[in-house]
Order: C-alpha cells, then sequence, then structure tokens
C-alpha cells in the first residue's frame, strides 16, 4: 500500500507499472483511473451498478481492506497528521496481511523485535525533521 497525492490516471497507471508484475491479473471496479491499462496486465473489473462479483473477479478484499483502514484512522486514532498518514497504512497493511498467520500475541512481538535499537527524534515523530527553527 502507498499513500499517493491524487487518484489521475497516470499516477495510478505509473504506480501499477512500478509495482506490480507483468502478466497479474487486476481485477478493479469501474473507476476511470483503471480504463486503458497498459496490455501487460490482464485486466477484469466489475460494474458495482449492475453487480458486485462476476465469477472471480470482485473487489471484496480490498473494499474490506479500506473499510478496516478508515475505521482504524477515524475511530481509534481520530486525528492523522498527513505526514504520517503512509505508517498508519503501512501499520494496518501488516495487521490485515498477517490476520491468518498470526495471533495478536505474534504480531506484538514481530513489531517489538524489529524496534530494538531504533531511536526516533521528536523532530521526526511530529514530520518536521530538518526544521530548526526555535532551536537555540
Amino acid at each position: 500500500m502507498a499513500v499517493a497525492p491524487n487518484r489521475r490516471k497516470h499516477l495510478v497507471h505509473s504506480n501499477i507499472l512500478s509495482n506490480v508484475e507483468a502478466g497479474s491479473k487486476l481485477y478493479t471496479d469501474e473507476f476511470t483511473s483503471y480504463s486503458d491499462l497498459p496490455p501487460e496486465f490482464v485486466h477484469e473489473l466489475v460494474n458495482h451498478l449492475q453487480y458486485y462479483v462476476s465469477g472471480r473477479v470482485h473487489t471484496n478484499g480490498m473494499e474490506n481492506f479500506w473499510s478496516l483502514l478508515k475505521r482504524t484512522l477515524k475511530g481509534t486514532y481520530v486525528s492523522v497528521d498527513p505526514a504520517h498518514l503512509q505508517a498508519y497504512v503501512d501499520e494496518q497493511a501488516f495487521r490485515f496481511n498477517s490476520r491468518k498467520t498470526m495471533d495478536d500475541g505474534e504480531r506484538f512481538r514481530a513489531v517489538i523485535s524489529q524496534i530494538i535499537g531504533k531511536r526516533v527524534t521528536y523532530a521526526e515523530l511530529i514530520g518536521k525533521e530538518g526544521e530548526t527553527e526555535g532551536v537555540a
């Protein structure tokens, strides 16, 4: 998952080309930025005005992820600074991707094992690294 500045077609296509292996099947909804994807991808879509599933083609898993992310941002964290949005997305992606392979304790131990010896300064934490205003 990556936070993008907008949903315009050129950016969506660029992200797909940079991050998705050629030959992959892409299942999307009818959002116009997904139209005319490069031919190295197999693109199938569902038109939610007509149906939500067509055989194996659906976006239910992705919609489940977005629902959980939005609920976390609005209900748990309440106010998220845009400078930190990618970190919140990364956290939710980790939770979602490990939901069937780890229980809460295993997930906690995995996270803790990755932070040992790492330091975050206050300036980094508030997204103001490199700024020296007010420093004596």
